[in-house]
């Protein structure tokens, strides 16, 4: 099984380089007056990290939330 695990991780990494090296192309990312550009394969790996923190952040939150809510049993 860890060597299926260090395969797939293998294979995974070979495709976000490959990714990377595909999209060069520059993209302009604007947000109210702050403008930046980047090279696409960096503003969807940005995007995939927002994601996920926020994504974690609203699970936690749901979670305390959920056990809030719940009485507690003694």
């Amino acid at each position: 099984m860890r060597y299926l695990y260090i395969v797939l991780v293998a294979a995974f990494t070979i495709l976000v380089v490959v990714f990377m090296g595909q999209n060069l192309q520059s993209a302009t990312v604007s947000f109210f007056s702050w403008g930046v550009t980047l090279p696409v394969s960096v503003v969807a790996f940005l995007c995939y990290v927002l994601g996920m923190l926020t994504g974690g952040f609203f699970l936690a939150c749901l979670r305390s939330w959920i056990r809030g809510a719940t009485p507690s049993s003694r």
